[in-house]
């Protein structure tokens, strides 16, 4: 027998999960709106506002499902290999961190509602924000590192219990995301708090704009591997197991986990290479470092194949294929994230063209980049958070999957890839043709490109209402969970392969790793900012809605 899961922790765990869920249902009725508005199939009401709804769609289910979500996610992991239960402090820095992001959440979405800040997820200044709803924002964040020190808080004191021991590797991977996102997150906490708030409740008359985009995206691409790398535990550590198979290599997963903490941050300018006021020296720099994230990801392909072709080998499987056949396909714990996987495979090769200096020049501020952020986030991560929901929820409150909610469970990942190929594969083409993401229905006084553009507006409408019916199937299937019939769900850990090479020491030298990464940043960062820092070129708040 399986020893259930701590009931305290699961209760902590499960308070993030459903508030994720009623995140992704708002953003997606949020989303559902927008996506029928652009493709002209219906009028709001004259009190909302197409911008409000595209920022509620942003925030709730970029920012809020994905981060209430990972960090549920990974305090279970963290609870499960390191003791078995979280240490008392661990788990009141938890629910500590869990209420102060609840209530910059709350905040936020009544700014957003209120029609007082639509400035879409990204909140590019001069336009400007009700100040309230940057603090809101300042909450969310300082809520997520008190989370992050409750999970380090753990770690720590399992080392020194276990001197000379290599962590479980779901708790390492747990620490690195972690730590990646309190070094990103600083850039845009300086953001809020030192440009924007002050600069919206009227202290300071202007504000520098190429600082403080520069702050949002030191934080806003790190942002993607923090939605990334939680989905990318499940492939490594989740998946073998589900499958009856090996994790190919424990050190390979580490040393891949580390290259996306040193290359992931210090790269945001791939996301200003149209921007002036930064030197074309430190656009290349960070260019080139994007390329270096490229590498961990083949070594994430590469490690996934390998335990997919030694699990089809050891069941006996021949010829190149051989095991594709032997995958459980029927189970949707591995089908819905081994989805994510294929998906992530065309999401990649977009990546690396919205971070080329030419080819972004093409597509820049058009639905192409629209397109790739669903694929990846919205389809790769979130199917993966899907399928870990299927026995995360089990595990945690002590009941089982049945085979109906599998069923289920496998309906609404093919519904959801169905919708996504509607919605993201015409926002690929249109912004091909120049159409500009960001703006509401119109046809540009019925210029011909704009006609010409409106077919796949009509098809991105039709899949999103095909992804709004895939959210209502996944929500549902959330609350089927919570009243499936009661046993033991065990906690899928996968065990390293016999034929693996040993975990080298130095992987788990943090001060040698956060060193090399601040190096990088400070590399790439310090001379653009000060050259930010002197610039005069500030501009007042404006408020386009």
């Amino acid at each position: 027998m399986t020893p259930t899961f701590d009931r305290k922790d699961g209760k902590l765990v499960l308070a993030h999960v459903l508030f994720a869920f009623a995140a992704l249902l708002a953003g997606g009725v949020a989303g559902l709106l927008q996506g029928l508005v652009r493709g002209g199939m219906v009028t709001l009401p004259a009190n909302i506002g197409y911008y409000e709804l595209l920022t509620a769609h942003g925030v709730l289910m970029a920012l809020i499902f994905t981060t209430y979500f990972i960090i549920g996610f990974l305090y279970s992991g963290v609870s499960h290999t390191l003791g078995g239960k979280l240490l008392p402090t661990a788990r009141k820095l938890g629910w500590t961190g869990y209420a102060v992001m609840s209530a910059g959440t709350v905040l936020g979405v009544v700014m957003i509602l209120l029609g007082k800040a639509s400035v879409l997820y990204t909140f590019y200044a001069p336009m400007k924000a009700s100040p309230w709803f940057y603090v809101a924002l300042a909450l969310v964040v300082v809520g997520s590192w008190l989370s992050g020190f409750g999970i380090f808080h753990q770690y720590v004191r399992w080392r020194k219990l276990h001197r000379g021991q290599v962590s479980p590797l779901f708790a390492f991977m747990a620490v690195v995301i972690l730590l990646l996102w309190q070094i990103a997150t600083l850039g845009v906490a300086a953001e809020v708090v030192v440009q924007l708030i002050p600069w919206s409740f009227g202290w300071v008359d202007s504000v520098n704009v190429v600082l403080s985009r520069t702050l949002f995206w030191y934080f806003g691409h790190p942002l993607v591997y923090f939605w990334l790398l939680p989905a990318y535990i499940c492939w490594y550590v989740v998946i073998p197991k589900i499958i009856g198979g090996k994790i190919f290599s424990d050190a390979l997963a580490r040393l891949a986990f580390i290259l996306f903490l040193l290359f992931s941050i210090p790269v945001g300018f791939h996301h200003q290479l149209m921007e002036p006021g930064i030197g074309g020296f430190w656009k290349f720099l960070q260019v080139v470092l994007t390329f270096m994230v490229i590498v961990p990801s083949l070594m994430t392909a590469f490690s996934m194949f390998a335990t997919f072709e030694m699990n089809g080998r050891a069941k006996g499987a021949k010829g190149l294929f051989g095991w594709l056949r032997v995958l459980p396909w029927k189970d949707v714990r591995f089908f819905a994230p081994f989805m994510g996987m294929l998906v992530f495979i065309p999401a990649g090769a977009g990546g690396i063209i919205n971070a080329s200096n030419q080819m972004n020049a093409v597509v820049h501020n058009t639905l192409w980049v629209t397109g790739h952020f669903h694929l990846t986030v919205a389809t790769s991560v979130a199917l993966t958070f899907f399928g870990i929901v299927y026995w995360l929820i089990p595990a945690v409150t002590g009941r089982v999957l049945t085979p109906r909610l599998n069923r289920l469970g496998i309906v609404q990942t093919l519904v959801w890839c169905v919708g996504m190929l509607f919605m993201s594969g015409p926002m690929h083409l249109v912004g091909l043709m120049g159409s500009p993401r960001r703006t509401a229905y119109t046809t540009y006084g019925d210029h011909p490109d704009a006609i010409l553009w409106m077919p796949y507006h009509v098809a991105m409408a039709i899949g999103g209402t095909i992804l709004f019916a895939g959210v209502l199937l996944i929500v549902g299937n959330v609350i089927a969970l919570l009243r499936a019939p009661k046993g033991e769900t065990s906690f899928p850990i996968g065990e390293v392969a016999e034929t693996a090479e040993p975990t080298p020491r130095y992987l788990e030298r943090w001060s040698v790793w956060i060193g090399i990464a601040v190096a990088l940043i400070l590399f790439a960062y310090t001379v653009p900012l000060i050259d930010m820092f002197q610039s005069t070129v500030t501009s007042p708040g404006w408020v386009t809605w």
